[in-house]
């Protein structure tokens, strides 16, 4: 059997796996299934159950959750089924943004939806008796020589108690050798050197994964803990219903339909651009609606255009940018002011029945006004259903050799004499950098502990450092979002800016509907020269259009 408890490094600085080496280490060992328990989050959760489905192996999705007033309180939730899933996001969702979570008081609600695995000695006597006591929470036992007193009194805690036993090994690093890396991105997570780390502030050298054998062979003298890590697995069952869109339901007027409603919206549209309207009009657009009810994404057009709607109301500038100018829906839906039958543009490069991902459109709103359409949203759709979308900042070449570089110990002024000839480039290419970059033929890494810092810094390569919020990406969901992600606070926590933890990739492959709202200073600027000349309160109807006279005489002045 292979432990549950894994740290991938979306354990930020703390676990040195990938998601995917802990999938193939599972695939290598024989198992039926994987587990993924980072600390705190849900980072890399939705990818690694698709990779793991991918595989032929059984997801068992959890996370460690701590107190965060004393973080030697804390326990492993595991997610029984979808409820506990949606469970699971609330709870870590909880731990992020209440001020005054105290993870003991989780034990006071129902938690039948969970398996809670814990080896904190201190949390299961403030917990012992709670709900579910004898039937889905463990002790967590783990046998490493630094641990050993604590799991000889964990164990006759739990006898002594009623309490279920489980047989664990957590992993923060795939091989031993691997201790290294945890070491340096320790060092980087306190803001401290290798020289002045403690054995408190780092995981036990024997954290590697275990295989199956090494797990067996470990537990053979205890076999009702590795038992119980067969029961966890064959009653853990989370189906992550991916794929599937998850729209939000636009309000319509009484007796209407999202399609039907739409088909008026675009019609009504269809007569103010065109006059007189044309057959081929009529057509090209009764495809173009034929194809978005198919696809069900009648919801979707209407979110945006009542957001390009409200924008018009409050005499805003907006211009819709990238393939939806290939609609004409998205022209009668004024998305665009580009006339797609005049430019011959092609439908199918926007949306076609064959495409599995959503239709995407991208607003430019000026950088002074955009704020003001996302609190819109926020207000229409309800905070519980909105959220800004997330990115996962990664280190590159520079950041990953100063960051080491400091680890070691290296003054700031001498790490700056090397790194400001590091060019934007992977940090995988830090190894004969010199051969690959002529800016960077003087650095000199040949030497110690110039070598170790680039041979370390060049396995942080994609390696998650923090995440920030997604320049214009916001999701809008059909139930609370908590139902299917977790959320956090942006890393400027002042701000108060709530964040997704998965970031766009994951957000769509959860069937959630993203739309991009862009900042633009040169719509601002433009917005401000309109004004200016019309001295009026609001840019000109139609300042923005597509007029195809101007544009031929704009593209044969910048010619000459």
């Amino acid at each position: 059997m292979l432990s549950l408890h894994n740290h991938s490094y979306y354990s930020m600085l703390q676990g040195t796996m990938s998601p995917d080496q802990i999938i193939a280490h599972a695939k290598a060992s024989g198992s039926s299934y994987v587990a993924l328990s980072d600390r705190n989050n849900m980072y890399g959760l939705i990818q690694f159950a698709k990779k793991a489905f991918a595989e032929n192996l059984k997801p068992v999705l959890g996370a460690l959750i701590d107190d965060p007033k004393d973080r030697t309180l804390n326990a492993l939730f595991i997610a029984r089924n979808n409820r506990g899933y949606s469970q699971l996001c609330k709870l870590i969702t909880a731990r992020n943004l209440k001020e005054d979570f105290a993870l003991q008081e989780v034990f006071s609600s129902d938690i039948k939806d969970f398996f809670v695995i814990s080896s904190s000695l201190g949390l299961l006597n403030k917990i012992k008796g709670c709900k579910c006591w004898k039937e889905n929470i463990f002790a967590e036992l783990i046998v490493t020589e630094r641990r050993r007193r604590k799991t000889r009194e964990l164990y006759e805690f739990a006898r002594a108690n009623g309490l279920q036993i489980v047989a664990s090994h957590p992993a923060y690093f795939l091989k031993p050798e691997d201790y290294e890396l945890h070491r340096v991105v320790t060092a980087i997570r306190l803001n401290s050197t290798l020289y002045n780390l403690c054995s408190e502030d780092l995981a036990d050298e024997e954290y590697c994964l275990k295989s199956s054998e090494e797990m067996d062979k470990l537990w053979k003298s205890l076999p009702e803990a590795l038992w119980n890590i067969g029961r966890i697995v064959r009653e853990s069952n989370v189906e992550l219903d991916l794929g599937s869109r998850k729209f939000p339901v636009f309000s319509l007027p009484e007796g209407e339909t999202s399609f039907s409603y739409l088909w008026k919206v675009a019609f009504r549209g269809l007569e103010e651009k065109y006059k007189p309207i044309t057959e081929k009009a009529i057509k090209r657009l009764q495809h173009e609606l034929e194809v978005i009810e198919e696809l069900n994404y009648a919801d979707y057009f209407l979110i945006i255009w009542d957001v390009i709607r409200e924008a018009r109301k409050r005499g805003m500038v907006s211009i819709g940018r990238g393939s939806a100018a290939n609609s004409l829906v998205s022209y009668c839906l004024d998305f665009t002011q580009v006339d797609p039958l005049y430019h011959n543009f092609y439908f199918e490069r926007f949306l076609n029945r064959g495409r599995k991902s959503p239709p995407d459109v991208d607003l430019d709103f000026s950088w002074q006004e955009r704020d003001q359409i996302v609190k819109y949203i926020y207000e229409k759709y309800g905070f519980s259903r909105v959220a800004m979308i997330s990115t996962t900042v990664t280190f590159r070449a520079r950041s990953a050799f100063r960051e080491v570089a400091k680890a070691f110990g290296i003054a700031n002024e001498e790490i700056s004499r090397y790194s400001k000839f590091i060019p934007w480039t992977s940090a995988q290419n830090l190894p004969g950098i010199a051969d690959k970059f002529p800016e960077t033929k003087s650095l000199d890494f040949s030497t110690e502990p110039w070598r170790s810092i680039v041979r370390i810094a060049s396995r942080l390569a994609d390696f998650p450092r923090h995440l920030s919020v997604h320049p214009s990406g916001i999701v809008i969901t059909d139930q609370p979002i908590t139902n299917y992600v977790a959320l956090e606070y942006a890393k400027n926590k002042g701000l108060g800016l709530i964040i997704t933890q998965p970031d766009m990739y994951s957000i769509e492959e959860m069937g959630l509907i993203k739309i991009d709202l862009l900042s633009q200073r040169s719509l601002g600027v433009l917005k401000d020269t309109l004004l200016r000349i019309n001295r009026g309160p609001s840019a000109p109807e139609g300042s923005l259009t597509d007029d195809h006279s101007k544009v031929r005489v704009f593209r044969i002045n910048s010619q000459n």
